[in-house]
């Protein structure tokens, strides 16, 4: 078993006790390559379908490849698809490109958003794979357990995660109360009333993301791919707010050569996302109030 087998074991592993352990469970899907290499496992993980709904959180501001890559997938693998969006934020102009700060803008689209769609709160936009149609949930009952798919070395605040890392009835993480998680034994037993984020990815970096995306030969975005000018993304967001890196990688293959000639060595991965930036801590702020 080499090292792309044992961890595609353990998330695979991860994900069937998250399945068994939460009766109304969900997975959000962002469109990057985490959350993508993460619905596929969880296509092997259940031979091929996928048993629980994944949620989407648009705030309108997405690259628009993204929601077209979104829609294309959930059609050829007939995925149950929820999308959640601050609606009334948006009406009223309360975003980043109408002068609101960045940290109050990923607050009301992103946190509040997935907040309130996470618990039911806001109708959902769900996707119905069998009439192919969409169709909006009303009062739809909270999910009390979520599958993310960040990885601890992506960023600082998400090295604090545990694989099953609660929240409170507000959706909000607190770092120092999260349980001890020693010999992949994993606290799946909970106080009623909280929320549970799941991360089988944690123990993932970028380098296996890439080199599992190329092994299984995933359908990734190509908003990750140099298209002829030299650039391409290494972390994917909000148009507005997300730059591209110098890079001329133009397949998976080109990517892990890249990572490993040490070419990104002082360069975060996320250094194009100009939130993390805004303030600093803002995006374990975001998190803490329920941030992906």
């Amino acid at each position: 078993m080499d090292h792309l087998d044992r961890l595609e074991a353990q998330s695979i592993y991860i994900l069937r006790e998250a399945y068994r352990s939460f009766p109304n469970l969900a997975m959000l899907w962002s469109i990057g390559k985490d959350s993508t290499v993460l619905l596929w496992l969880t296509r092997k993980a259940f031979f091929g379908h996928v048993p629980y709904p994944l949620v989407h959180i648009d705030t309108a501001f997405k690259i628009p490849e993204m929601i077209k890559y979104r829609d294309e997938i959930a059609i050829q693998w007939d995925l149950n698809l929820v999308v959640g969006q601050n609606k009334e934020a948006l009406a009223k102009g309360e975003t980043f490109v109408n002068g609101l700060d960045r940290l109050s803008c990923c607050k009301k689209l992103k946190s509040d958003a997935l907040k309130n769609t996470l618990d039911g709160t806001w109708a959902r936009r769900k996707w119905n794979p069998y009439k192919k149609v969409w169709e909006d949930e009303l009062n739809g009952a909270p999910y009390t357990g979520v599958i993310v798919g960040v990885r601890a070395d992506e960023e600082g605040s998400r090295s604090k995660e545990r694989v099953f890392s609660a929240r409170d009835e507000k959706s909000e993480w607190d770092a120092s109360t999260q349980p001890p998680e020693l010999w992949n034994q994993y606290k799946t037993d909970f106080a009623p009333g909280t929320h549970v984020r799941i991360h089988p990815l944690l123990e993932w970096t970028e380098l296996n993301i890439w080199e599992y995306i190329e092994r299984e030969n995933i359908p990734i975005i190509n908003l990750y791919f140099d298209q002829g000018n030299g650039k391409r993304y290494r972390s994917l967001g909000c148009f507005p707010c997300t730059a591209p890196v110098d890079s001329q990688a133009r397949n998976p293959k080109e990517i892990i050569e890249e990572l490993t000639s040490g070419k990104f060595k002082d360069i975060a991965e996320r250094s194009g996302r100009a939130q993390d930036k805004d303030g600093g801590g803002t995006l374990e702020r975001l998190r803490k109030e329920g941030y992906m």
